[in-house]
């Protein structure tokens, strides 16, 4: 019970102004339909965010600190000429799950692709694209002038593959893109699926996810967004779709138990951060909503609950 409220919170942390991020044409494009999480980040937003440079700083994922040196090995600087990044993991026919990345952003192609030819690297051709390896292991390929698909080689495919009608895409999942479109209104936001969801919240519930019926609870699922707003402070907001007004209203009474407990055996940071936390339900969704200035939020970030949750 010690991380149910906070993990909520620092759920964002999984990949991660009044600008929104919402996907561009290119990017929907590759998704395919088997998504199980996808995170866009406004990297405008995080750059003139004190709290979103301290919150990468901290825990910025391997993926995406693998992406940046590729970038900057491309003669791309992402501080400066990265406009959004959105991640995606799916799973592929077999079951498998894959993931790769677009970024958006003022990458000057000609001159990307002329360092590369200037290493003599090659290409491989893949349908009309072509591949270039770049550092961590991944390749990547321009759907457009501002617009980079990167990863490994078979999740870079399977993108092209969606585009280009060889796998089904994220327009025959009518569900999640209903919840994409819900959610990013946001400078920084995130969908999951259902099995997507159930891992997150096993995670966020940590002992109170061993209970007998949470096997019976997490079937009721149907999906989550969240959305984190850096303009001032931090606005987060996570929203879970149940099937049914009870098991929104039981996840709704674990979120306040593990508060309380965190209330009574936290440290003064951790107890301001319960205080910035209101969890409700309505009907068969769940909400959780965190709000706190700068200072309150870096201090967080420095906290014993936080490492223990974010580790």
């Amino acid at each position: 019970m010690k991380t149910i409220s906070t993990a909520f919170l620092l759920a964002c942390l999984l990949c991660a102004g009044a600008l929104a991020a919402p996907l561009g044409t290119n990017t929907r494009t590759v998704l395919p339909a088997q998504i199980q999480q996808i995170i866009s980040v406004d990297y405008r937003v995080l750059r003139n965010s004190p709290s979103g440079i301290a919150l990468k700083n901290r825990v910025l994922p391997d993926n995406l600190k693998s992406f940046e040196t590729s970038l900057r090995g491309m003669g791309v600087n992402p501080d400066m000429d990265v406009e959004q990044l959105t991640f995606v993991s799916y799973r592929n026919a077999k079951g498998t799950v894959r993931s790769f990345g677009v970024a958006n952003g003022q990458f000057e192609p000609k001159k990307v692709l002329a360092r590369f030819k200037l290493k003599k690297q090659k290409s491989e051709k893949y349908h009309d694209s072509y591949l270039w390896s770049v550092d961590s292991g991944f390749v990547m390929t321009f759907l457009d002038d501002n617009t980079m698909l990167f990863g490994e080689a078979s999740s870079v495919k399977d993108g092209l593959d969606v585009r280009d009608g060889e796998q089904r895409g994220i327009a025959s999942a009518p569900e999640m893109m209903s919840m994409i479109t819900e959610a990013e209104s946001g400078p920084v936001w995130s969908v999951l699926d259902q099995q997507g969801t159930q891992n997150m919240l096993r995670s966020a519930l940590g002992e109170a996810s061993a209970l007998a019926d949470y096997d019976t609870i997490k079937k009721r699922l149907i999906g989550s967004r969240y959305s984190l707003d850096l303009q001032h402070g931090i606005d987060f907001g996570l929203n879970v779709q149940t099937s049914d007004s009870f098991t929104a209203g039981t996840l709704s009474a674990l979120m306040k138990a593990g508060m309380l407990y965190k209330k009574a055996s936290g440290t003064a940071v951790e107890k301001s951060a319960m205080d910035s936390m209101e969890v409700d339900s309505d009907s068969g969704r769940l909400t959780v909503k965190f709000k706190a200035d700068d200072s309150k939020f870096q201090a967080l970030l420095k906290s014993d609950l936080f490492q223990a949750v974010s580790r």
